[in-house]
């Protein structure tokens, strides 16, 4: 399905504004299966989302749909973000627009230090944050900037992960699964470092299949089933339903 050439922003919001980040109907697909089925949803601007289900709901793959990777392939709907159309951009115009994805597995760069790591993410423009205000963020980033990256401890290299987000020009941050393998001690810490990028202006949606540590932290919550949206509201809504949590989330 081929999507429209141009297509309209979406409508004002109640208050007369346009929500900072917008996706409509989108549907994306892996070969021949569609895994993402008109998903909508709308994020204020400095909202944390998290973006819930079971396993195999297509949470991961809504996020590289997002983020305009190459796969899985958008085929329907609109995405915006503060009235950019990332519907009709690639993953690379995508970033330059401030949208940054940390996938699970990392992707720490081997074989160079964690300073260099930050660095190269900052040799394509727009930049970011500065170096300098990461390891503010990440104290024990700037006790290891030396060394090897791919030395690092699990939590470790999920904040520098992180901080090489923050390198760049961002404006939406999306996580996954970014608890996975991590130590409570590490979570917590990590949970902390995401109210100071909330009151830095970043707007955050977070995958994540510990999904009452996602609610911790969040302002609302999509749930995804089989590729469609069956709820959206309030973190604490969710923290409150012993029944919608047995039903999608097995929490």
């Amino acid at each position: 399905m081929a999507m429209a050439d141009a297509m309209e922003r979406p409508e004002a919001t109640r208050t007369g504004g346009r929500p900072f980040f917008s996706c409509r109907n989108v549907e994306s697909y892996y070969g021949e299966s569609y895994i993402v089925q008109g998903v909508s949803f709308d994020i204020a601007e400095n909202e944390i989302v998290a973006l819930l289900g079971r396993n195999g709901a297509g949470k991961t793959s809504t996020l590289r749909t997002l983020a305009r990777a190459q796969e899985p392939h958008l085929t329907a709907g609109e995405i915006w973000l503060d009235g950019q159309a990332l519907h009709s951009m690639k993953a690379y115009q995508a970033a330059r627009a401030g949208v940054q994805l940390v996938p699970e597995d990392r992707r720490i760069i081997p074989g160079i230090t964690v300073e260099e790591n930050l660095i190269l993410a900052q040799t394509v423009e727009p930049r970011g944050w500065e170096i300098a205000q990461i390891y503010e963020l990440f104290p024990r980033l700037g006790e290891r900037k030396r060394q090897e990256a791919n030395t690092l401890s699990g939590g470790e290299q999920q904040m520098l992960a992180i901080a090489r987000a923050l390198a760049r020009q961002i404006k939406l941050l999306l996580l996954d699964e970014p608890y996975e393998g991590l130590a409570p001690t590490i979570v917590e810490e990590i949970e902390k470092t995401m109210e100071v990028i909330r009151r830095s202006g970043i707007t955050t949606i977070i995958v994540e299949q510990n999904a009452l540590a996602a609610l911790r932290i969040a302002d609302s919550a999509v749930i995804l089933d089989m590729g469609e949206v069956v709820f959206r509201g309030t973190a604490q809504q969710v923290l409150d339903s012993e029944d919608l949590r047995e039903q999608y989330l097995a929490v």
